[in-house]
């Protein structure tokens, strides 16, 4: 993993160019949204690779877990993908369990979902977005999709720890993860 830091990208996020570079900035991200996702990692310092043209995978530390973050771009769909995997390997034995903490969780969330990362045996969030007809991406979008994944994995993992490691239901393990979210507002 590489963590790049370059003020050139951090003052155009930041809008000191912003305004007069924001149609350069909208023409180029018609092309590949992982070149403004690529911005916005570097912006926030966190650990990236850069896998080609159409993928990036970053690594950040978040309260509960170290989360992984993967964009992925489709071109022939005009369709970007974020994933966001908790740093946990589940168990086979807890996959029932699981599966059913994955229908409640989702029923509480407004966008994306989260899933069972079936390579790595994880819990992903996901979300993807559709990017056609010239409309481009910005980094607000891509901060925005980067801000709801992180605070999602934030505020369902206590859910998926405890009904996978101190054998809760998922019904209560749902309502742990509720109360918690509650208790810090």
């Amino acid at each position: 993993m590489h963590t790049f830091t370059s003020n050139k990208h951090r003052n155009f996020l930041h809008g000191d160019i912003h305004a007069m570079t924001a149609v350069h900035f909208s023409e180029a991200a018609l092309h590949n949204p992982v070149d403004v996702a690529e911005l916005v990692v570097m912006d926030r310092d966190w650990s990236f690779d850069r896998l080609d043209d159409g993928e990036l995978v970053a690594e950040v530390n978040g309260t509960w877990s170290n989360y992984r973050i993967w964009f992925a771009w489709q071109e022939d769909l005009g369709g970007l993908t974020l994933s966001c995997t908790f740093d946990a390997k589940l168990p086979k034995s807890a996959m029932p369990k699981v599966h059913a903490l994955l229908a409640l969780v989702n029923d509480k969330l407004w966008l994306g979902h989260f899933a069972i990362a079936a390579e790595e045996s994880a819990i992903a969030f996901r979300h993807s977005i559709l990017i056609c007809n010239g409309m481009g991406t910005t980094a607000e979008q891509i901060q925005g999709l980067l801000d709801i994944a992180v605070q999602e994995c934030e505020r369902f993992y206590p859910a998926f720890q405890s009904a996978v490691w101190s054998g809760k239901s998922p019904a209560e393990a749902l309502e742990i993860a509720l109360f918690e979210t509650i208790a810090e507002a």
